[in-house]
Order: structure tokens, then sequence, then C-alpha cells
């Protein structure tokens, strides 16, 4: 899987994507993660100035992110790929299609390459999303600075769909039964005079029994 990222903002992903097992699947070539920053597609002025940004129609705050240099970045990114057919572009927005574990397995079905567009700033001029036929993503009802962390949310949970990129598949969430309660060591953890045990059926050995308390205990 190869993922395409449009943001001016590039050295975001560095930390996070170079390290656990992001980083290892990258090192495996399982997966590839390019990035194309808008600014890049902007011929300079004398002073070095080059506005990805502009005021918006119609009024209103804030400024809004030019169509021009993102129809560049997009066009540059589609460049590097052969199969036309088999790529997805994702826009980002609170009121877009709610992401899940079942878009990312699909993700991984259906597409060779994902071209995600971060936007800034106020968002992106409409015409985008009508020139490349884009779908619209939300991972969650509120509001984010960019389109940076959404992007890495994605990457993240389609690249762990990858065979290959988790140390046992049985690891995956989804493919086991699971609990938001997990315990390990020590059994009883004493903390101000008060005594915290691992619940005894986790200790029994009866599989039986633990699997029905991790399905009571999602």
């Amino acid at each position: 899987m190869r993922f395409h990222v449009i943001t001016i903002f590039p050295d975001i992903f560095d930390s996070y994507m170079n390290e656990s097992i992001i980083g290892r699947a990258k090192e495996k070539k399982l997966i590839d993660i390019k990035f194309y920053n808008p600014r890049d597609f902007i011929r300079a002025p004398k002073n070095n100035y080059r506005p990805v940004d502009d005021r918006p129609y119609g009024g209103g705050p804030g400024m809004v992110m030019r169509v021009e240099p993102l129809i560049k970045a997009i066009e540059k990114s589609l460049s590097k790929i052969k199969d036309k057919k088999r790529v997805k572009i994702i826009n980002f927005s609170p009121s877009g299609k709610k992401f899940t574990t079942e878009y990312a397995k699909n993700s991984v079905k259906k597409y060779t390459d994902i071209i995600f567009i971060c936007g800034r700033y106020e968002g992106i001029d409409a015409r985008i999303d009508k020139i490349f036929k884009t779908e619209n993503i939300s991972i969650g009802d509120y509001v984010l600075t960019g389109g940076e962390l959404p992007a890495m949310v994605l990457i993240d949970s389609i690249s762990r769909q990858i065979k290959g990129v988790l140390g046992k598949f049985e690891s995956l969430e989804e493919e086991r039964i699971s609990s938001s309660e997990v315990y390990t060591r020590p059994e009883v953890l004493k903390y101000k005079n008060k005594n915290y045990k691992v619940p005894k059926v986790l200790l029994s050995g009866n599989h039986k029994d633990i699997e029905e308390w991790k399905k009571t205990n999602k």
C-alpha cells in the first residue's frame, strides 16, 4: 500500500511514521509514504513568499486553501501511480463519512494507493472535491487544526490490515474477542493502603470462562 500525503507541514509526520509498527512496515516495504507540499508548486517571487491561502468569497473569518497549488500537488502524486483505477483520494471533514475498521479493511482490498488531502485554515476550496471526486472522511464529531492528524489515524489503521505489518495476525483486535479491561503483573497492586487485584477469572486458566468474561467487559 502506498500513501500519498498532500500537506504544507510534512515534518509533522516524522516521529509517528518512523517509529514502532508503522516504522517497521516502512522498513519492510509493506507500505510507502510520500509527501507533496502545495507550496512547492507555487512559483516563488523575489521575497520567496508562497501563499497557499486566500480570503473566502462571500466573506467570513479565516482563510481558505487555494485550489491551484492543491491541483498541482495531487497531479504530481497521481503521476507516481500506475494503476489509476485502484486509487482513492480522501479529503477530511467533520461532516464526512465516519471512518471505521471496516473502512480500513475494504481500503486494503480495493486500493493500492490512497491520497490524503490535509486541509488547513478554514478549509479547502470546494472545487477540489468536484475536480477529483474525492471522498470526505471524518474521524469524529469535532474540529481539528488540520488534516494531518486524521491522515495519520487512517495510515495507522489501514496499515494494520496489511498482511505482515503486525507480528501476528491474531493481534488484530477485530479478529479476536477483546476487552476494554486488560491486566498484567503484578497480580495484586497495593496503592495508598488499598489492594487492586486482577479479576480471578483471568487467573483461572479456564479459557471458556475467560472468553465469556471478555464478551461482557467490552
